[in-house]
């Protein structure tokens, strides 16, 4: 177990095994503080998995007037691609003008605003001269005869979490899955934390000078049934639940861009390029009163973004090419509006105190925006923790993101030239997920016999023992949903047998994989 303060308090405890909860511990661990993690189920399990895999400014925030966000999120999608150039890459958006919707004049101001509020790592919007002959164009409707193109960047949101967590645990901190806190009671400068693990039942007690409640759209629920004790403030700040869903169809176009489309209803629809052979198409904004556990795409959203869809391009994109969806529930700050889209996706932070120790409470926040929302939390909570080192978060690369983002293919062409028994499709597939772990990953192993036990769709032993030990991975769904995205491939995969495999080779996995490494 690594070692709490010096007086068996940790000096922070999060509760959330989300991006904002990994990225605090992250965070907190590399200024030096003591750091517990507990997550009820598998890292990135919710919300944080259920995002449209973007780092972007939101260039539909514009509309809202919320310009200090939209450039926090610029700055911030050049650093994330900065320290994770191998889960992110850059991403150009085609923006069709709809005639009955938003004028010219707006979308060229609402462009240039785009470029110039923050970040200079992507290239500057432009209209496409050559629109629709264009590849992107010839596939639209007639009536849509200009478009635009614009930068943001593409990112594997799960994996952002699980490498997140991995750097905070390089750094000391103690990250514990399936571990539910069951209640916190605050008293004399501390808090007691119980915890109950989900597999053994086994219950444990921490002590944490101050509580971080990041437990996404759980955050006023954890508040109301886990926490005993006297917060007249707390409540303050209510949250609104709204859940954004997703469909995967498979890919009927063959170039790189995606697009973004204007709906009847002044919402936007994104048409994503999705692991190679799909589309993603999301998100839907619906308010959501249920259990987020329970969170699943309707039959009306469904329609909702097919007809969006088919509205603007000549292929129909027929039922009978979905090949799955999900949905996740966002746990925005409830600022009153009467719209969900409207709702603000920008993060509030509370911070109270009960028996003298510290409760910070977060609301709403995106994934570009994490990183900032760490280094919010750490200032709020700094009086309670004493001294804490400078920040260092931008520039720190995440585990096998240690080489610049002008370097992607010279890096992945040395890999194909240093492992040429690797096939070149699964090769690349590791390089953006792995980054430079590759090499760890096939340390000793020179043919492809030493990947060990194949299990089809390219999937192999050796990768899934490394998911195992060092991402926390027990499940099939950690394997092929959060880990990867062979979920998609599912078909081709022998699930029982990746089952029965993990079975007997995560039977004694302690709860917060101790043999994990950063």
């Amino acid at each position: 177990m690594n070692s709490a303060a010096g007086d068996g308090t940790y000096d922070i405890a999060v509760i959330g095994g989300g991006i904002n909860g990994c990225g605090i511990a992250r965070d907190a661990a590399g200024r030096g503080l003591s750091v517990l993690l507990l997550e009820q189920d598998d890292l990135a399990s919710a919300t944080s998995s259920a995002s449209s895999k973007l780092i972007h400014g939101g260039i539909r925030y514009l509309e809202h007037y919320e310009f200090r966000l939209v450039r926090e999120s610029l700055k911030e999608r050049d650093v994330v691609l900065g320290i994770a150039p191998h889960i992110a890459r850059p991403l150009r958006f085609v923006f069709p003008h709809n005639p009955s919707m938003r004028p010219m004049w707006m979308i060229r101001a609402g462009l240039f605003l785009y470029d110039h509020l923050g970040g200079r790592a992507f290239p500057r919007s432009c209209r496409i001269p050559d629109f629709p002959a264009s590849e992107p164009g010839r596939l639209l409707r007639n009536a849509y005869s200009k478009a635009f193109e614009y930068s943001d960047c593409w990112i594997d949101d799960s994996r952002l979490v699980v490498l997140t967590a991995r750097d905070a645990k390089a750094r000391g901190a103690h990250i514990l899955t399936r571990t539910r806190c069951t209640r916190a009671r605050a008293a004399d400068g501390a808090w007691s934390i119980d915890a109950r693990h989900a597999g053994s039942g086994e219950e444990s007690r921490f002590s944490a000078r101050v509580l971080v409640n990041a437990t996404g759209p759980w955050v006023s629920g954890f508040l109301s049934d886990s926490v005993e004790a006297d917060l007249a403030r707390a409540g303050r700040y209510g949250t609104r639940k709204v859940k954004g869903s997703h469909l995967v169809v498979k890919k009927w176009f063959d170039h790189d861009r995606a697009y973004i489309l204007q709906n009847d209803d002044e919402r936007i629809v994104f048409v994503l390029p999705y692991e190679d052979d799909y589309v993603l198409i999301g998100t839907t904004d619906v308010d959501f009163d249920d259990d987020p556990a329970s969170v699943t795409m309707t039959g009306e959203e469904r329609e909702y973004l097919l007809r969006c869809v088919r509205e603007y391009f000549d292929y129909p994109v027929p039922d009978t090419d979905v090949v799955g969806d999900f949905a996740g529930v966002r746990p925005l700050y409830d600022d009153g509006v009467s719209k969900a889209q409207e709702a603000t996706r920008d993060y509030v932070l509370t911070y109270d105190h009960a028996g003298g120790a510290g409760l910070l409470n977060i609301f709403g926040g995106k994934l570009t925006t994490h990183r900032k929302l760490a280094e919010a939390a750490l200032e709020k909570i700094a009086p309670d923790v004493g001294g804490l080192r400078p920040t260092w978060t931008g520039t720190a690369p995440l585990p096998g993101g240690d080489f610049p983002p002008s370097a992607r293919g010279e890096r992945f062409e040395g890999y194909l030239a240093r492992y040429p028994f690797v096939p070149p499709r699964l090769l690349a597939r590791w390089f953006r997920s792995y980054g430079t772990d590759i090499d760890a990953l096939l340390d000793g192993v020179d043919s492809v016999d030493g990947l060990g036990r194949h299990f089809g769709e390219q999937l192999y032993e050796r990768e899934v023992r490394w998911m195992i030990e060092h991402e926390w991975a027990l499940t099939v769904d950690d394997v092929l949903w959060r880990r990867s995205k062979l979920g998609l491939r599912r078909a081709g995969i022998d699930v029982e047998a990746l089952a029965s495999w993990l079975s007997r080779h995560t039977r004694d996995s302690t709860r917060d994989t101790s043999t994990a490494t950063g």
